[in-house]
């Protein structure tokens, strides 16, 4: 296990009605010109949009709305929410939604102190300083950007989504409250699984050795979705799998499965390009490429890392063979994926042979990716190739 420290600084309320908070939390961080950032309609019509705008008129909170951010949150819609923070001296974001509304928020946050366009801090022409705070009410439980400090954005003028962290941008709180997840679409809870999943085996995945514990962990958080994602999604109002689901999504990407080790994405990137040039949901391409990848770097140096996965989250024999335990499990995985009605190849989400070549570029242009099993360009090629 690898030297590390232990930061994880995001206050969380978890349940029922702990919205209840959100006044006296904005408070406690300074918090008194708020900006409201969220995506589409879902708010409204579950009224957690009336819940927020009541709480802020009640305790004398000014705000101003950033509304429509897109599922792959644009630098646009940064560059629009810092101009609102700037003109009306908001001290306090506050983000309502999912992962692309806290991402957008979180720029926005950073942004703030930083006086040219923003994207110069995503592609690190500029450094991180400092941000304004940051709380977030969660309802869609995937990108666990409710409890880390990163940020993902796209900027489709030039092609790229980037995702990088920061701890200025990490959240002072976040209000995960399981109830507001249960409007969530089936193929946005299917694909919210899927990247919760990527998350965990992206951490799990690696060369370090003798992070038991770790490894143990995101072990509980697959079986974890592989046991309520299902449940979920054939009773969206059971309140025990919202639960479960949505704390698997902070769990999965807060640090704690990357203490000790060293984390280091593959299939993130790989899909980031999908992202960049098709616009596709996020956790659909993370449930395509996770299979191929598996088996791509799959070898005599990872196979006993695999057969644990197949006979610790999959229940398999563990007196098979262990290749044969390895591919089983990972044909489990995408027997899984599409089971929750996520697409298994690139050509169901309309991505063809053009751009294979250009996205491999892409995804390695800063060198290999990965360390479990380093990705050069042709690796990540043949990769996009084999899920076709």
């Amino acid at each position: 296990m690898r030297n590390f420290n232990y930061s994880i600084p995001t206050a969380i309320f978890f349940g029922k009605d702990q919205i209840g908070a959100l006044s006296e939390q904005i408070r406690n961080f300074g918090g008194s010109r708020v900006l409201f950032v969220y995506g589409g309609g879902s708010i409204k019509q579950m009224g957690l949009y009336d819940q927020v705008v009541a709480i802020l008129k009640t305790h004398d909170l000014p705000f101003w709305e950033l509304a429509g951010i897109d599922p792959n949150p644009r630098i646009e819609s940064v560059r629009q929410g810092i101009e609102i923070c700037r003109k009306h001296k908001v001290d306090f974001v506050l983000a309502v939604g999912g992962g692309s509304s806290i991402d957008c928020a979180k720029l926005i946050t950073a942004g703030f102190y930083y006086e040219s366009d923003p994207w110069d801090l995503m592609i690190g022409k500029a450094k991180f300083v400092k941000a304004l705070p940051l709380g977030t009410i969660l309802t869609l439980s995937a990108t666990g950007s409710e409890m880390d400090n990163f940020s993902v954005i796209s900027n489709f003028q030039t092609h790229q989504k980037i995702g990088l962290g920061n701890p200025v941008m990490a959240p002072k709180f976040s209000i995960l409250d399981p109830t507001y997840t249960y409007s969530v679409p089936k193929k946005q809870t299917a694909a919210g699984t899927a990247d919760i999943m990527s998350h965990t085996i992206e951490n799990y995945f690696t060369a370090v050795k003798g992070a038991y514990l770790q490894s143990r962990l995101a072990e509980g958080i697959l079986k974890t979705c592989i046991h309520y994602a299902p449940i979920a999604l054939a009773n969206p109002d059971n309140y025990e799998a919202r639960a479960n689901l949505m704390w698997a999504s902070s769990l999965a990407i807060n640090g704690l499965l990357s203490y000790g080790k060293e984390r280091k994405w593959s299939c993130h990137p790989m899909e980031h390009e999908l992202s960049a040039y098709y616009d596709i949901t996020h956790g659909e391409g993370l449930a395509i490429l996770t299979p191929p990848w598996m088996e791509y770097v799959l070898n005599d140096a990872t196979v006993e890392q695999f057969k644990d996965y197949g006979v610790n989250v999959w229940g398999l024999n563990p007196g098979e063979d262990s290749y044969a335990l390895a591919r089983q499990a990972i044909v489990k995985t995408q027997e899984f994926f599409m089971s929750l009605g996520l697409p298994s190849t690139l050509r169901e989400v309309m991505i063809g042979e053009e751009n294979l070549k250009i996205m491999a570029k892409a995804a390695t242009k800063d060198g290999a990716i990965g360390e479990f099993r380093p990705l050069h360009t042709e690796d990540v090629y043949n990769i996009y190739k084999s899920a076709l």
